[in-house]
């Protein structure tokens, strides 16, 4: 008997499956697939009767069923899912004519498990020192998102604790749920730490989800699993009610299947909340009327783009040579003018250092944002950082502390605040991000800079730029790899018009073959 159910839980056994049920799916209404639908196809299906987002909602709960056993992209699926989606519909039907929805209203979304919300949910980091911790609030992008009608879902996984407890621990693994996997290629990395967003949304496990970033965390997973991500402006979209690791470099972005989709999500999501202070000064860059009027056929006309063909030096890597050159003459098609005469010398001596100054500021940073966001627990086992280095030596085997570490959380414990060594590092980080990427950007006077995959997002990070990335081919092991866009403090208007048009001109993405 054992041998027989250790050969139905195999990983060959799982991936048969899938391939053979996916041609068995049924979305409920025969005249509407949900399978790769977006945003807008669903509101359409919706207003036409031929979907409702209870229908919705069970697609994506079999689905989960189905395929979270083999990809870990989800942890936990909200048990209030189909209530919501009842009301939804309940709403939808009571509307009266001419009256508008919120965008996502009737929308399942999944979120990152760091998002707190204030339900029947746990929100753990992937840590197994939180499960069964009480927030005091739902996160302000969870107050937004639940009053432009989305549906919570439930929560995606994450490299645990948004992967700053040691850098030895894979990219996609927690305690709570084990080890994500990558669709494409189900041997490779998913890349973190927003991983279970990535995977989940990619594999038509959600509509869309929601994401965070401190230093490559939504951009990265994005690249590696085929999807659009975003991440905003620092201060954009809220980070109260997020699990922190640094305020000054935190933010919370959609991860979607489009750019269309991720720019409904974004919509719901920007905007000024009181809990969160940097939201003052970033809702200034909020345009009146949203962000989906620049989702523009034409984005790309008169667009300066910067090139910099050092960061495009791949080495032998001549397929990927190839594809981005394809990329940058459908760039030059399309309107864009590509800047390609620049002296890369400043730009790279302005981040010439052998000092690691982001490290050496975040340690401090985590140990006060964490410490601060444990103690407004209303129920929790930890109250510090102190008590979680405490727990996962106490549960090592379960927490894998002994393969795994925690490293970044004991340099972070032995921190005492922000000092003269972490006010130097700030310094110059700030000087980093002035003297390259701002003057780059301003002397050349461009609206976007090219960068290959998720490689130079260190840069976007500590500036608290914004960028997004979209799918620009798959390699030879059936590997996504995506063309990244990124811009000034509140560029989003311009970055999205670039990629939509990118995207609409190329259309890359294809669903996952779930293929060793």
């Amino acid at each position: 008997m054992a041998s027989i159910n250790s050969s139905l839980n195999s990983p060959l056994f799982l991936v048969l499956m899938i391939l053979f049920l996916q041609t068995m799916l049924s979305s409920g209404s025969s005249s509407f697939s949900i399978k790769e639908a977006t945003v807008h196809d669903l509101q359409l299906a919706f207003a036409k009767g031929q979907l409702t987002s209870r229908q919705l909602v069970e697609f994506y709960i079999e689905e989960i069923h189905r395929l979270n056993p083999l990809l870990r992209g989800v942890i936990e699926v909200n048990p209030d899912a189909l209530y919501q989606a009842d009301k939804a519909d309940k709403d939808r039907k009571a509307k009266s004519p001419g009256a508008s929805l919120g965008g996502l209203h009737g929308i399942p979304i999944l979120l990152k498990d760091n998002i707190a919300t204030k339900d029947k949910m746990n929100t753990t980091a992937g840590s197994l020192a939180l499960l069964g911790s009480i927030v005091p609030r739902d996160a302000g992008v969870v107050t937004r998102l639940r009053k432009s009608g989305a549906i919570i879902l439930g929560k995606a996984s994450l490299s645990e604790w948004a992967h700053y407890r040691d850098n030895n621990a894979p990219s996609g693994w927690c305690a709570v749920s084990g080890q994500g996997r990558n669709p494409y290629n189900l041997s490779a990395d998913p890349c973190g730490s927003s991983s279970g967003s990535a995977i989940s949304v990619a594999a038509n496990m959600a509509a869309v989800t929601l994401g965070t970033e401190t230093d490559g965390s939504i951009l990265c997973p994005s690249n590696n699993n085929a999807v659009v991500g975003i991440k905003p402006t620092v201060g954009l979209t809220s980070r109260a009610g997020v699990i922190p690791i640094t305020p000054r470099q935190d933010t919370v972005g959609p991860m979607c299947r489009t750019v269309a989709d991720a720019v409904y999500v974004l919509d719901a999501i920007a905007g000024l909340d009181y809990n969160d202070k940097a939201t003052i000064e970033a809702s200034k860059y909020v345009p009146r009327g949203g962000y989906k009027q620049f989702l523009k056929p034409d984005g790309l006309k008169g667009k300066r783009l910067g090139l910099l063909r050092e960061l495009f030096d791949l080495g032998n890597e001549t397929f990927f040579t190839k594809v981005f050159e394809r990329h940058f003459n459908t760039l030059r098609q399309r309107g864009a003018v590509l800047v390609d005469k620049i002296d890369i010398s400043k730009f790279a001596a302005a981040y010439s250092s052998n000092v690691d100054y982001e490290s050496i500021a975040m340690a401090a940073e985590f140990k006060l944002a964490i410490n601060s966001y444990l103690q407004e627990l209303v129920v929790s086992r930890v109250r510090s950082l102190k008590d979680l280095i405490a727990f996962n030596n106490k549960y090592s085997n379960s927490e894998k502390t002994k393969e795994y570490g925690q490293q970044l959380f004991l340099d972070a414990e032995a921190t005492n605040g922000i000092g003269k060594k972490e006010k130097e590092a700030l310094l110059n980080l700030a000087k980093m991000s002035r003297d390259g990427f701002e003057k780059l950007m301003i002397e050349n006077k461009l609206d976007a800079l090219l960068t290959p995959f998720a490689s130079y997002s260190y840069i976007l990070a500590r500036g608290g730029y914004p960028g997004i990335i979209v799918p620009a081919g798959y390699d030879v092991e059936a590997m996504p790899f995506g063309l990244c866009f990124g811009g000034l403090k509140g560029s989003e208007p311009k970055l999205i018009e670039i990629a939509y048009d990118f995207e609409q001109a190329t259309k890359i993405r294809k669903p996952p073959s779930f293929k060793h």
